[in-house]
């Protein structure tokens, strides 16, 4: 095709700005705003330095699997390495396993780095991993075991940071292999990977252009360096920026609305591309904006509102989109309450973690292995008044759950200790959806628990009957061969039975499903239910039918959505819902007024407004509960007097 030959006209500008960068041998940062095909550009800045070098070696370095495939996808070569950018860092260091557990050490050794310890050492020898009967290899996984060697997603970044700091031949090495590194959505960067890039690797004499692609404005995961511009300027290591001011996405309306919001000088425009898909025959959509607010904050009325008097269709998901904070916000909407409160709101397991901070703290070495979790707090609080006492009592709010849950805490009190003491849980575990196909659960990343994951295999085996997708079913199931017209029946029977469950329960569900060889019940759920009994059953108890909603909603087949999940993602119409949901990092009112907030909360609630309002292509609509004067002020003055509107 035409596009994939030729930088178009309205694109030229930048690409040839960071192409006369490359030929100069400069560090190079693009930056532009919601819509303005920064990713179009990164791939085309990819195609034309494999053109021009064919025999080199491309690194991209993007933040998700999803990322990854896209790019693959648009970029089919060889010498092309795209990656997160976990896998990117491990990639690199795997090999050196002297050098990795010699890092690990000085770093277990150093005080200053809270982040990496071995639980009950305060120092760690030099053959710690040498001095065992099998010697041990550094691994990075999913979970943490230190005493193993087994590293995660947080201590690899130390760890690598650290390697490239001390070994300077490692960064020769990265240098010799790779001589461009791109990096995708460079705001969602750590700041050690910004730093081995900027600050470790210039140190040695091999080239290497290091690219940045992405926009300072959609800064939303606080583990991100946000921005690089302490890097810009002329200086060794240093990067120039080059500015993409069209926007491809937004109408009329957003954009004039998104300007308002930047505040590092980037002012969009029209693209100028009459084949964009914002124009329609040449000219720019008008779009709409507005400001909708009530006293009441029954969103249904909102919802009710738009749809009558705009025609907006909530029951479109793929071009209608609510945008709330927090999934706890949604999952009464989305219908998952029980799931979510489960994962969420445990607070007997808070007071379990009390219990077991306490034992940590004070040193505490009775042997507990035989005894309830009920046994354990009778022996902690036996003897104990006053200050002493309330330490190993529940918290007033856990109190509060207990009284409102006697029977399930009846039942943890029974519990062996050994056993809930492990237990970790949290709301990832059930709403994690990192992954970037439906074989992806098991990718670096995804945080779904076995149990979670053995759901979505019942459910994606269900939809792949349904979607007539045979051979996969088959390959995915255990289910024996179909030779008759009788085993087609029975097979449709069987579907039919998972699809339309009624009031069965999830334990049910998974029998069933068992049973008729639509998902077998695998060793990771038999040691789910061994390990995390208390959680297996409490999960088990509640309808399947939930589970259906939830997975309708992560699979993204309803019009809820977070508002951190939709980043990346555009639709016909959005409504942006200002509720924090309690959660004081974020402050909606500071986003028009000055009332005294943290830079931090306001430039955090700021920048999740930005990425909320330019997702919409088509009309915006944003919903605040209860605002003051001020801020309805300022809304007439950014949306127009006639597009605020109470409700």
């Amino acid at each position: 095709m035409a596009e994939e030959r030729l930088i178009n006209e309205f694109q030229k500008d930048e690409f040839l700005q960071i192409m006369e960068l490359i030929n100069s041998n400069e560090n190079f940062l693009l930056s532009g705003g919601a819509g303005s095909g920064k990713t179009y550009s990164l791939v085309q800045v990819i195609k034309q330095v494999l053109t021009s070098n064919p025999t080199v070696k491309v690194a991209c370095i993007t933040y998700t699997n999803a990322a990854v495939k896209e790019i693959e996808e648009r970029v089919n070569h060889k010498n092309l390495n795209v990656s997160t950018i976990h896998d990117f860092l491990w990639d690199n260091i795997k090999h050196f396993q002297k050098e990795l557990k010699e890092s690990l050490i000085a770093l277990f050794n150093d005080e200053d780095v809270k982040q990496l310890k071995i639980d009950d050492l305060t120092s760690v020898p030099s053959d710690y991993y040498e001095n065992r009967e099998e010697p041990v290899s550094i691994q990075y996984k999913e979970y943490l075991k230190l005493r193993d060697g087994i590293i995660s997603h947080d201590e690899l970044l130390i760890l690598s940071e650290y390697m490239f700091r001390k070994y300077w031949k490692l960064c020769d090495i990265v240098k010799d292999k790779y001589k461009f590194i791109f990096i995708d959505e460079y705001q969602d960067t750590h700041e050690e990977v910004v730093k081995i890039l900027l600050e470790y690797l210039p140190r040695t004499t091999k080239k290497c252009i290091i690219g940045f692609f992405g926009d300072a404005m959609q800064a939303i995961y606080d583990t991100g360096i946000g921005d690089i511009d302490a890097y810009k300027g002329d200086g060794k290591g240093q990067v120039k920026e080059v500015k993409k001011v069209q926007n491809r996405r937004n109408p009329r309306a957003v954009i004039t609305l998104a300007n308002r919001l930047r505040t590092d000088g980037i002012i969009q425009e029209a693209s100028g591309d009459i084949t964009a898909p914002n124009m329609v025959e040449g000219t720019l959509k008008d779009g709409s904006v507005l400001f909708l607010y009530s006293d009441n904050d029954d969103i249904s009325n909102v919802e009710h509102f738009l749809s009558e008097n705009y025609g907006w269709d909530f029951s479109c998901a793929n071009k209608t989109k609510e945008l709330n904070l927090t999934h706890n916000l949604i999952a009464d909407k989305a219908g998952f309450r029980t799931l979510m409160d489960v994962y969420d709101k445990d607070l007997i397991l808070a007071f379990k973690k009390r219990i077991k901070d306490y034992i940590k703290d004070n040193n505490i070495m009775e042997d507990f292995s035989d005894k309830t979790f009920g046994e354990v707090v009778e022996f902690l609080q036996r003897g104990k008044s006053g200050k002493e006492l309330k330490k190993v009592q529940p918290t007033p709010s856990m109190q509060q759950f207990i009284d409102a849950n006697g029977d399930l805490y009846s039942y943890a009190l029974n519990y062996d200790y050994s056993l809930l003491s492990k237990i970790h849980i949290d709301k990832d575990q059930l709403l994690d959806d990192k992954k970037q196909s439906d074989d992806d659960d098991k990718k670096k990343g995804s945080k779904r628990d076995n149990l979670i994951r053995h759901l979505f295999k019942i459910q994606r085996n269900i939809e792949l009957y349904n979607d007539k997708q045979f051979n996969e079913f088959l390959r995915r199931t255990d289910y024996p061969p179909i030779r008759t017209i009788s085993d087609k029946r029975t097979l449709k029977n069987n579907i039919e039975t998972l699809i339309n469950v009624g009031d069965k329960t999830i334990e049910e569900v998974i029998n069933d499903a068992h049973e008729m060889h639509i998902c077998l019940i695998d060793e990771k759920l038999e040691r789910f239910k061994l390990e995390k009994g208390y959680v297996y059953d409490r999960v088990k108890a509640i309808k399947y039918s939930e589970f259906q909603k939830l997975y309708e909603y992560l699979e993204g087949k309803t019009p809820f959505s977070t508002q951190h999940k939709t980043k990346g993602a555009e639709f016909d119409n959005v409504l942006v819902i200002l509720d924090n949901g309690g959660w004081n990092n974020y402050n909606f009112e500071s986003v028009f007024v000055d009332n005294g907030k943290s830079e931090t909360v306001k430039s955090r609630s700021l920048k999740i407004f930005y990425v909320c309002c330019t997702r919409a292509k088509e009309n915006l609509a944003i919903f605040y509960h209860m605002p003051s004067v001020n801020v309805i002020t300022k809304a007439k003055e950014w949306f127009g007097k006639d597009n605020v509107i109470r409700l």
